[in-house]
C-alpha cells in the first residue's frame, strides 16, 4: 500500500481507543504500512492518562466502550476547548448516533467493517485539519509575542489609529504632541512587523478576536 503524501506526511500521530485488542492492532499495521505514528489506547481513560507529544494528530474513536463511550468523550473534549479531530469507527451505529457525531464536529463516521482506505481518506483529511489549525495558532502566538513588546503608550496609539483616528485627533485624545504620535506610532508598526495600516488593523483585529473586545 502506497504512503500518504502531502501535509500529513509531516510528523504527526493518529491515536485509536477501541476495546477491542484485534482492531487496535488491525489498525495499528495499517497506518504503519502507510508511513503513519499510531498509539493505541483501550478505553477513554487510558488515552487521557497518557502523554501525548505536541504534534499534529487526530483520534479514531470507537462510539461503545466500556467506561466513558465515544460520544460523550467527544462532548468532554469540546467542553473542553480541545479541537482534536476525531473519526468514529463502529460496528454497532446508527442514523441519529451518526448525525450527533457529525454535528458535534466528527470527521466521518464508518460502520464496521469499513474498507481500509476510506479510513484513511478521513485520517488525510482530519490531519490536514489539525495542521491548519495548529498553523493559524502558531501565527497568533507570534501576533501576540509582538504585542506584548509594546509599551503601554504604543497600544493607546495603536488602539485609536486602528480605529481610524488621525495622529492630530490622537495626540489630542491622549494629550501628546503630534511628533510623539508619529513616533509612537512608527515604533508599533515596527513591532507588529506590520507594512501597512490595512496589515495592523488585520493584526488587531486578530489580537481581539484573542483575548475579546478589550484586547487592543
Amino acid at each position: 500500500m502506497a504512503e500518504l503524501h502531502g501535509p500529513s506526511r509531516e510528523r504527526s500521530v493518529v491515536y485509536v481507543i477501541d476495546d477491542d485488542a484485534s482492531i487496535r492492532s488491525a489498525l495499528d499495521d495499517l497506518l504503519s504500512s502507510v508511513g503513519l505514528e499510531a498509539r493505541t489506547y483501550a478505553s477513554v481513560a487510558e488515552f487521557m492518562g497518557a502523554q501525548r507529544p505536541d504534534v499534529a494528530s487526530c483520534v479514531v474513536l470507537d462510539v461503545r466502550m466500556p467506561g466513558q463511550g465515544g460520544l460523550d468523550f467527544q462532548q468532554a473534549m469540546k467542553r473542553s476547548g480541545s479541537e482534536l479531530p476525531i473519526i468514529f469507527i463502529t460496528g454497532h451505529g446508527d442514523v441519529e448516533m451518526s448525525v450527533r457525531a457529525m454535528k458535534s464536529g466528527a470527521v466521518d463516521f464508518l460502520s464496521k467493517p469499513f474498507r481500509d482506505q476510506d479510513l484513511l481518506d478521513a485520517i488525510q483529511t482530519a490531519l490536514q485539519r489539525d495542521m491548519a489549525r495548529r498553523e493559524v495558532a502558531g501565527h497568533l502566538d507570534q501576533v501576540l509575542a509582538r504585542y506584548s513588546t509594546l509599551t503601554s503608550g504604543e497600544r493607546d496609539v495603536m488602539q485609536l489609529v486602528t480605529a481610524g483616528r488621525l495622529n492630530k485627533q490622537i495626540a489630542g485624545e491622549l494629550g501628546l504632541s503630534e511628533i510623539t504620535v508619529k513616533v509612537r506610532r512608527a515604533q508599533v508598526m515596527r513591532k507588529m512587523g506590520a507594512q501597512t495600516l490595512p496589515d495592523l488593523v488585520r493584526l488587531a483585529d486578530l489580537i481581539r478576536q484573542s483575548s475579546g473586545p478589550d484586547g487592543v
